[in-house]
Parts: C-alpha cells; sequence; structure tokens
C-alpha cells in the first residue's frame, strides 16, 4: 500500500501538469476561435506550433538552434560562476559574522538596486558579445546561493564544532565532515532559484544589447509584428528553463538523497 501511495504522489505532479497544460490549451484555442481574437493579439496554439517547427526545422547560422544554444552557454557559466563564487562568499561570511555585518549594508543596497540598470554598464564595460550577458546572469544568481549558504553555515549546531574541535579536527576537516553535508540542502535551495535567475538575466541582457541569443529573437519577432513566432520563441525559453531546473533537482536528488526536502519530493 505505501509503495502505491508512493508511486501515485510522484506521478501526480506529471499527470496534473498535463490535465493543465490541456486545459490551457483548449481555452486558448476556445478564446482565439469564439472571439474572433487577432493573431497579431494572440495567435493560435496551432499557428505557434507551425512557427516553432519552422524555426527549429533549419538549421543555418542564424536559426533558432544558434540562439538558443548562445543563450544556453550564457545561462550555464553565469550560473556555475554564481555558484562558484556564492559557495565560497556564503561560506566565509557565515563563519565571520563580524565581516557580514560590516559587508551588509553594502549587499542590501547592491541587491535592492534593480539589476537591469546594470545592463548597460555591463555593455559598455565588456561589449555587446557573451561576457556581458555571462555576467548579467551571474549577478542575478549569486544572491540566492551566497544568501542560502550563509544560512546553512549558521543552522550548524555549535556543539558539533565543539565536538570536532575537542577531536582536534582542522578547519577543513570540520568544512568537509559537518559543515558541507548540512550546507548542501541550501545551496540546492538556493541553486533552484539561482538557475532561473540566470536565464532570467541572460534574457535581459540579449533583449536590451545583443544581436544573438533567444533575447534578441524575441526583439526581433516583436520588431516584425510576428506574434506566433513571439510565441514560439517563449514557448523555447520555458523548455529551456524547465529543462535546467530539473538537472538542477536531479543533482540534488542524488547528492542529497537522504535530506527531506527529497524524500518529500
Amino acid at each position: 500500500m505505501s509503495n502505491q501511495r508512493e508511486g501515485q504522489s510522484k506521478a501526480l505532479p506529471w499527470v496534473s501538469s498535463l490535465i493543465i497544460l490541456v486545459v490551457l490549451l483548449g481555452a486558448w484555442q476556445l478564446a482565439v476561435s469564439v472571439f474572433q481574437v487577432s493573431s497579431f493579439i494572440l495567435p493560435s496554439p496551432s499557428a505557434v506550433l507551425d512557427s516553432l517547427i519552422g524555426m527549429l526545422s533549419t538549421t543555418s547560422a542564424s536559426s533558432a538552434w544558434f540562439h538558443a544554444q548562445v543563450t544556453l552557454v550564457e545561462v550555464v557559466i553565469g550560473f556555475l560562476i554564481a555558484l562558484i563564487t556564492g559557495v565560497a562568499v556564503g561560506a566565509v561570511l557565515g563563519r565571520l559574522i563580524w565581516l557580514e555585518r560590516a559587508l551588509q549594508p553594502t549587499m542590501v543596497a547592491f541587491q535592492v538596486v534593480p539589476k537591469v540598470a546594470f545592463v548597460p554598464l555591463m555593455v559598455i564595460w565588456f561589449g555587446f558579445g557573451v561576457s556581458s550577458k555571462i555576467i548579467i546572469a551571474a549577478i542575478l544568481a549569486f544572491f540566492p546561493i551566497m544568501l542560502n549558504v550563509l544560512l546553512g553555515v549558521r543552522s550548524v549546531d555549535p556543539g558539533h564544532r565543539d565536538v570536532m574541535r575537542s577531536l582536534g579536527a582542522s578547519r577543513w576537516a570540520t568544512f568537509k565532515s559537518l559543515e558541507l553535508p548540512s550546507m548542501l540542502p541550501y545551496v540546492f535551495a538556493g541553486a533552484e532559484v539561482a538557475i532561473v535567475f540566470s536565464v532570467i538575466g541572460a534574457i535581459v541582457g540579449e533583449y536590451l544589447g545583443g544581436s544573438q541569443g533567444l533575447g534578441y529573437l524575441v526583439v526581433s519577432s516583436l520588431n516584425a509584428l510576428d506574434a506566433p513566432g513571439l510565441f514560439a520563441v517563449i514557448v523555447l525559453l520555458a523548455i529551456m528553463g524547465s529543462l535546467l531546473f530539473a538537472v538542477v533537482t536531479s543533482l540534488k536528488r542524488f547528492l542529497i538523497p537522504w535530506h527531506d526536502s527529497v524524500n518529500k519530493i
């Protein structure tokens, strides 16, 4: 009985997502057919699908595959930069409370500034290429990871640290055997948010200052008044973001299968 319930709970998200998707597509098609909505405002699902197939059927240097690859590279590299720096900075600030308090006003001020405001600066400093988009993606993804890692380091029971210290463990041994296992769930909690922010950062950078990537395709479709093409690019972005999120979630299940956040999925 318990295995049956476990199987049903795992299948529920897939079944519910499929049902919701079918309902949304049906309502979408019904709205277009019944209310005669202009295709410039809301194209039909079939028109979007045709446009999507047309984009993916070509393999030229200006095809959707090329632009998707550019965006994917920007997102992944930006996310990895944010992951490495976020874990390092969060671990240090989590251990050094006085440093975290000293830097807190600066971090808060930097975090509350709309990141879109940094896009022109990144373009001026690093040009219109992928470098500026990678940095924007890394900036957006950095804070969720850093803050969660900081919280993870602070969540370690001080008594456990005292035990490790009494056993003569070095700081590295304490970090590896005690702090890292306690911190990993917080790392993945931040990473799940950060991968989404990384996609947003790359797209915003391409949208405001780029000649490649899916964000650029959004601008091109908008300028050409190609509503089906615009919706098709949005679908590609949704698929890419979902796949990247699934990769992070799969890594979490593989690396911390013992944690409640994984057992309850």
